[in-house]
């Protein structure tokens, strides 16, 4: 398919990124539409180097646009679009001279167009994948296989020496028996004898040396491989651990070390067996320079140091402790239950049941003056056993504990004055456990990654953060007093780490237009941003300027909004989300009438949504215009999608009208949202059947922003004067058919105003009404045909609350 015909088929994220790249005059749009086939055909590489492949291609160019031309011509295109062509044309004859810096030029449209094609492709990659369960082979796993494969069969050969050497020493053994037992007196006889005694000795002296020189080369391989398992493999990881608690789409699935953690702990309980049974044929054999005496210990301490290293480094924590309704890992509440499950990565069927893991807590808390102390209760000791995990893990689930602080005062005898608050402040999760297999005893030890412990829901927020901060920087996980000399972060780390938010949430990360922004919003307007610093006192503790709130607290209010009530919109695309009010406003006034964009409040602490669209004046003037941003609690009343489908504008002639016809840049409105329309019919009943009720969002003319001057462009910050808008039925109320009702119609205080037939037990009430000649005054008849239970009026609208008329 051609470049150009897939960039047209993205989603309208994606098509915004093209659009605005050709927002400007340097290449049209129209031309690299109308000329694609053609474009993408010529080497533009080899024309900007070469003036004479140049000249050909310029103009073949103008030929192909004087064509065109033709072509609009004969087919009765408008007046417009031939228009256009002829001024591309003239546009393009100031490359006269110079023609390789026009074949330049659409060179380097070319590469974005890519890049913009290879981001969308990305994006969907990750969407597919998630979190991959069985990850694509690495070059690495490849030669750690490769050598896992080595050891296992250098084992084998060994103990396939082991039995030869077994039957050589026997056979020795049993003529040198004979040879003492026959006692013969003949010289040559005995000379005889003594000589082959002497070869089958110095056949297996020679066995021996060979078998302790292979068993050296054998843990050589084991050392390499432990190095590579302990130092690489489950380094990285932890780190993707670390990475995924936070957002990232990193697998963390065990059963590859698993695996190999196994095999090599096999090899070396192998090893530990041939050296048992060197000693023990020691025993029954040795003489004079025997290489057994000498080598063996040294093998077997070094075979010894191999397992309980590895030992030591299988005992993990697989998942990290959690609470079950936590806005995310890392972050306990006391006297609130979480759950944390350990892993050992030697999986012996023998140990099954047979290892008791316990838990404890700050076993190695810093001395920091009023740090504080916890105790874990609960079930907080449980064996390691394969029923409890899904791939038949060794495994010890704890599901059910709890954090208690200490009241014993001993918070205040540390040795450091630091100033740490109650989110900064970290704790650690200590495990410990006994193995015992085969004469082998190993003490092992894991811990968690620092959790932050709070005692308040209100602080969930801002533990989270410390939890994201911590973990996107820190390489060193038993860094309690990280925060007591915060590293700053990157602009691509911090983009990175937000972005993950997203996605975890949402299935969506951010895109590149729009962590651009969210970087505009903290440094300013930069040509990159790649070197940008933020410090964690910016990100987490200081009000963003002219607001009463961090930047971390806009952020996640938005996050949160956008997982309950926006999640679907902006998985779809349809939610441009992070940009400015200058910038939306430069996207918007070259679009058609009614084409509207959605974007996120930058103004608004927990999170608002509104939406701008594009009107033109009499004399052909762009206005873009905003309504007020819509808060959790609106899009709690009415989703979104209703809103925008329903929302209407009164006009100078209080006409209704929904300006919003095009999703940015040229969706139809009905196209991008009308798979979430619903239709919502009345219940109907014996006695009757209700009329079918709406609810929408209406504004007046006199209440959107003013119409300013496009210098406003430029303008970015705060959301200022935008339409205030109003639920269902406000000061100018409208029947089910769009009609205006009498302006004597009084106006509800709910905004939640519905119009419905009333219930049978509400007609007694009614009746009184009526007789009360003012109230009645008040009321429109919206409908005549409507069927009711004997005594009740037809066409009686009923409104929650009424109240009397002036």
């Amino acid at each position: 398919m051609a470049q150009w015909e897939k960039l047209r088929q993205l989603e309208s994220v994606y098509l915004t990124q093209v659009d605005e790249l050709y927002d400007g005059e340097a290449f049209p749009m129209d031309v690299r539409h109308y000329l694609a086939h053609w474009i993408e055909g010529q080497d533009w590489d080899r024309a900007a180097r070469d003036h004479d492949v140049a000249m050909v291609l310029f103009q073949v160019l103008l030929e192909n646009l004087d064509i065109q031309h033709s072509r609009f011509v004969q087919g009765g295109e408008s007046f417009l679009l031939q228009h256009n062509i002829r001024r591309f044309k003239h546009s393009f004859q100031r490359y006269q001279e110079e023609p390789y810096n026009l074949a330049s030029i659409i060179q380097w449209f070319l590469a974005k167009e890519k890049e913009i094609l290879q981001n969308a492709e990305l994006a969907e990659q990750v969407q597919l994948m998630q979190v991959q369960q069985n990850p694509m082979e690495t070059d690495s796993q490849r030669n750690i296989e490769r050598k896992m494969a080595d050891l296992k069969n250098k084992v084998q050969c060994m103990e396939h020496t082991v039995k030869c050497m077994e039957e050589q020493q026997d056979e020795f053994d049993f003529k040198y028996q004979t040879h003492n037992m026959e006692g013969t007196t003949n010289e040559a006889e005995k000379t005889e004898q003594m000589k082959v005694l002497q070869a089958l000795l110095n056949r297996l002296d020679a066995s021996r040396k060979s078998m302790l020189s292979g068993i050296g080369v054998l843990l050589d391989g084991a050392e390499e491989l432990l190095c590579v398992l302990v130092r690489e493999e489950l380094v990285q990881w932890q780190r993707r651990q670390q990475k995924a608690c936070i957002g990232a789409p990193d697998s963390t699935c065990l059963d590859q070390l698993e695996k190999w953690f196994t095999t090599e702990a096999e090899c070396l309980f192998q090893v530990r067996k041939f050296l048992k049974k060197l000693e023990e044929l020691m025993g029954k054999v040795t003489y004079e320079h025997d290489p057994v005496k000498k080598q063996k210990p040294a093998l077997q301490k070094r075979v010894d140091s191999l397992l309980t290293s590895l030992l030591k480094s299988a005992f993990v924590v697989e998942t990290q402790p959690s609470m079950p309704q936590g806005k995310g890992p890392l972050v306990l509440r006391t006297n609130v239950q979480f759950s944390v499950k350990t892993r050992f990565l030697v999986k012996f069927p023998e140990l099954n049941h047979a290892m008791k893991v316990n838990v404890s807590m700050d076993r190695e808390a810093p001395l920091v003056k009023g740090y504080r102390r916890f105790n874990v209760l609960g079930t907080n000791s449980k064996a390691l056993n394969m029923a409890e995990s899904m791939s038949g893990g060794m495994v010890a689930d704890f599901r059910h504990l709890t954090l208690k602080e200490q009241k014993s005062g001993g918070g205040g005898k540390g040795v450091h004055d630091l100033s740490l608050s109650v989110t900064e402040e970290l704790h650690i999760i200590n495990f410990f456990t006994e193995f015992l297999l085969h004469d082998v005893s190993v003490s092992l030890e894991t811990s968690s990654l620092p959790v932050v412990i709070i005692s308040n829901s209100s602080q969930q927020q801002s533990a989270w953060a410390s939890i994201l901060w911590f973990n996107m920087l820190c390489l060193e996980p038993k860094n309690l007093l990280f925060f007591a000399n915060c590293p700053v972060a990157m602009w691509p780390q911090l983009g990175e780490m937000l972005s993950w938010q997203f996605l975890s949430s949402t299935t969506r990360g951010l895109e590149s237009n729009q962590l651009d922004m969210i970087a505009h919003k903290l440094f300013g307007k930069q040509q990159n941003y790649d070197a940008c610093k933020i410090s964690w006192t910016k990100f987490s503790k200081e009000n963003v300027p002219n607001t009463n709130f961090t930047f971390w607290v806009w952020f996640d209010g938005i996050l949160l909004m956008v997982k309950s009530h926006l999640e679907n919109l902006w998985k779809d695309g349809s939610i441009m989300g992070f940009v400015s009010k200058g910038k939306e406003k430069t996207l918007l006034k070259k679009k058609q009438r009614g084409t509207f964009l959605l974007r996120f409040s930058e103004s608004i602490r927990d999170g608002g949504i509104t939406f701008s669209w594009v009107d033109y004046s009499p004399t052909g003037e762009p206005d873009v215009r905003s309504v007020q941003p819509f808060t959790k609690v609106d899009l709690g009343q009415i989703p979104f999608h209703e809103i925008i489908r329903n929302f209407q504008i009164l006009e100078e002639e209080n006409v209704p009208e929904n300006p919003l016809l095009f999703l940015y840049p040229d969706t139809p409105k009905v196209e991008a949202f009308g798979k979430y329309y619903t239709e919502k019919s009345g219940a109907d009943s014996q006695y009757i059947k209700y009329i079918k009720t709406k609810l929408v969002f209406v504004s007046k003319e006199i209440t959107l922003e003013a119409k300013s001057p496009m210098y406003s462009d430029i303008v970015e910050g705060e959301d200022s004067g935008p339409m205030n808008p109003r639920y269902g039925l406000g000061e100018e109320a409208f029947d089910l058919s769009g009609d205006p009702l009498p302006p004597e119609l009084p106006l509800s205080p709910d905004p939640m105003f519905s119009v419905a037939m009333p219930d049978e037990d509400l007609i007694p009430t009614i009746q009184e009404f009526l007789n009360d000649p003012n109230m009645y005054e008040c009321v429109d008849f919206l409908s005549d045909d409507t069927s009711f239970p004997e005594g009740a009026l037809p066409g009686l609208p009923f409104t929650a609350p009424l109240q009397p008329c002036e």
